[in-house]
């Protein structure tokens, strides 16, 4: 099964100690392209990309995940020790061949089972089809 999820935790702060007095401030130190920065474009890196929003009136950070290869998706009944009360989501246990792994503050976008063409799927019979409803409106009593 595919299985997209959205996590949440804190906003990270993030403080750099090694700037000295008077060091420059531009755009370019702030903000440097991805290749003078990485040596190599964004969209060829395997990062994390956490994305800022507001939670509550509290900036927090979200993102998105889709996990493959999974065989069963659980909530625990009872919170885990690593869910937060003050953000969104709680931990969601995913299945997979080699055992088990917990996702803390997740919420569950989609669960989609691959292995299943459209066609095959079964699911309650439309008042159109042929037959439905048809013998208790042609018998009599």
């Amino acid at each position: 099964m595919l299985v997209q999820l959205r996590q949440y935790k804190h906003e990270e702060v993030q403080f750099d100690d090694n700037r000295t007095t008077g060091e420059s401030q531009t755009e370019d130190t702030v903000n440097p392209d991805a290749d003078d920065y990485f040596g190599e474009e964004m969209a060829d890196l395997d990062v994390e990309t956490w994305d800022t929003v507001e939670h509550e009136d509290d900036p927090i950070q979200r993102r998105s995940l889709t996990i493959d290869g999974v065989t069963a998706v659980s909530v625990p009944k009872e919170p885990t020790d690593a869910d937060d009360p003050d953000l969104p989501g709680q931990t969601i246990q995913l299945r997979m061949g080699g055992g088990i792994e917990n996702v803390a503050q997740a919420e569950i976008v989609e669960v989609q089972d691959l292995e299943v063409e459209e066609g095959e799927a079964e699911g309650k019979a439309s008042q159109d089809d042929e037959g439905y409803g048809k013998e208790s409106m042609d018998e009599e009593p």
